[in-house]
Protein backbone atom coordinates (compact mmCIF):
# COMPACT_ATOMS: atom_id res chain seq x y z
CA UNK A 1 0.00 0.00 0.00
CA UNK A 2 2.86 2.62 1.08
CA UNK A 3 4.25 1.59 -2.34
CA UNK A 4 1.46 2.49 -4.24
CA UNK A 5 0.58 5.73 -2.49
CA UNK A 6 4.54 6.74 -3.50
CA UNK A 7 4.17 5.92 -6.85
CA UNK A 8 1.31 7.92 -6.90
CA UNK A 9 3.11 11.19 -5.30
CA UNK A 10 5.80 10.68 -7.93
CA UNK A 11 3.43 10.45 -10.62
CA UNK A 12 1.99 14.03 -9.37
CA UNK A 13 5.02 15.20 -8.97
CA UNK A 14 6.02 14.37 -12.34
CA UNK A 15 2.47 15.63 -13.70
CA UNK A 16 3.33 18.86 -12.04
CA UNK A 17 7.07 19.29 -13.40
CA UNK A 18 5.69 18.46 -17.03
CA UNK A 19 2.72 21.46 -16.48
CA UNK A 20 5.94 24.08 -15.67
CA UNK A 21 8.34 22.88 -18.72
CA UNK A 22 8.57 25.17 -21.57
CA UNK A 23 11.68 24.28 -23.44
CA UNK A 24 12.88 20.89 -24.95
CA UNK A 25 16.47 20.48 -25.10
CA UNK A 26 17.98 18.50 -27.12
CA UNK A 27 21.36 16.80 -26.91
CA UNK A 28 22.56 15.24 -30.21
CA UNK A 29 25.36 12.44 -30.78
CA UNK A 30 27.34 11.53 -34.18
CA UNK A 31 26.28 7.26 -35.02
CA UNK A 32 23.58 4.98 -35.97
CA UNK A 33 24.93 1.44 -35.24
CA UNK A 34 23.71 -0.89 -32.74
CA UNK A 35 26.20 -0.15 -30.57
CA UNK A 36 25.48 3.57 -30.94
CA UNK A 37 22.15 2.71 -30.04
CA UNK A 38 22.80 0.79 -26.58
CA UNK A 39 25.55 3.58 -25.59
CA UNK A 40 22.50 6.19 -26.28
CA UNK A 41 19.53 4.18 -24.18
CA UNK A 42 22.28 3.58 -21.18
CA UNK A 43 22.93 7.49 -21.51
CA UNK A 44 19.66 8.36 -21.55
CA UNK A 45 18.80 6.37 -18.25
CA UNK A 46 21.69 7.91 -16.54
CA UNK A 47 20.35 11.66 -17.81
CA UNK A 48 16.96 10.24 -16.32
CA UNK A 49 18.48 9.91 -12.48
CA UNK A 50 21.17 12.89 -12.82
CA UNK A 51 18.40 15.35 -13.76
CA UNK A 52 15.45 14.25 -11.76
CA UNK A 53 13.64 17.10 -10.25
CA UNK A 54 14.49 19.43 -12.00
CA UNK A 55 13.76 18.04 -15.83
CA UNK A 56 12.43 15.11 -17.86
CA UNK A 57 14.11 12.94 -20.39
CA UNK A 58 11.34 12.96 -22.96
CA UNK A 59 12.61 10.11 -25.14
CA UNK A 60 15.02 9.72 -28.07
CA UNK A 61 15.65 9.17 -31.90
CA UNK A 62 18.14 7.38 -34.32
CA UNK A 63 18.78 8.35 -37.66
CA UNK A 64 20.73 10.07 -40.57
CA UNK A 65 23.79 9.33 -38.94
CA UNK A 66 22.78 11.34 -35.53
CA UNK A 67 21.27 9.87 -32.17
CA UNK A 68 18.86 12.52 -30.35
CA UNK A 69 17.75 13.11 -26.81
CA UNK A 70 14.97 15.15 -25.86
CA UNK A 71 14.44 16.70 -22.10
CA UNK A 72 11.73 18.83 -21.29
CA UNK A 73 12.67 21.33 -18.78
CA UNK A 74 12.50 25.10 -18.06
CA UNK A 75 15.69 25.77 -17.59
CA UNK A 76 17.98 24.19 -20.43
CA UNK A 77 21.33 26.26 -19.24
CA UNK A 78 20.52 24.90 -15.77
CA UNK A 79 19.69 21.17 -16.73
CA UNK A 80 22.89 20.64 -19.27
CA UNK A 81 24.62 22.52 -16.55
CA UNK A 82 23.67 19.41 -14.27
CA UNK A 83 23.93 16.99 -17.41
CA UNK A 84 27.59 17.89 -17.91
CA UNK A 85 29.50 16.02 -15.09
CA UNK A 86 27.87 12.73 -16.29
CA UNK A 87 28.81 13.71 -20.34
CA UNK A 88 32.37 14.42 -19.03
CA UNK A 89 32.64 11.14 -16.84
CA UNK A 90 31.22 9.08 -20.24
CA UNK A 91 33.49 11.38 -22.19
CA UNK A 92 31.03 12.34 -24.41
CA UNK A 93 31.07 16.11 -23.88
CA UNK A 94 33.34 17.29 -26.75
CA UNK A 95 30.94 14.99 -28.85
CA UNK A 96 27.61 16.44 -28.35
CA UNK A 97 26.11 19.66 -28.68
CA UNK A 98 23.22 21.65 -27.02
CA UNK A 99 20.43 22.97 -28.25
CA UNK A 100 16.83 24.26 -27.25
CA UNK A 101 13.70 25.88 -27.77
CA UNK A 102 9.82 26.32 -26.70
CA UNK A 103 8.19 23.37 -26.65
CA UNK A 104 6.03 25.19 -29.51
CA UNK A 105 9.13 26.78 -31.58
CA UNK A 106 10.88 25.84 -34.38
CA UNK A 107 14.18 28.20 -33.88
CA UNK A 108 16.90 26.49 -31.72
CA UNK A 109 19.22 28.04 -29.40
CA UNK A 110 22.60 26.04 -29.16
CA UNK A 111 23.84 26.81 -25.95
CA UNK A 112 26.78 23.83 -26.30
CA UNK A 113 29.54 24.33 -27.73
CA UNK A 114 29.22 27.98 -25.88
CA UNK A 115 31.36 29.53 -28.34
CA UNK A 116 30.04 28.28 -31.60
CA UNK A 117 28.38 30.33 -34.26
CA UNK A 118 26.75 27.43 -36.35
CA UNK A 119 23.13 26.74 -37.00
CA UNK A 120 21.73 23.94 -34.85
CA UNK A 121 19.15 21.69 -36.83
CA UNK A 122 17.68 18.13 -35.82
CA UNK A 123 18.70 15.92 -38.36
Amino acid sequence: MARSRRREEAERVENLYERVMKYQLVLPFCGDSLADYDAMITLEDALIDQLRGIAKVDGHDMGSGERNIFILTSDPAGSFHRARPLLVRRHQLQSVTAAFREIEGEQFKLIWPEDSDEEFRVK
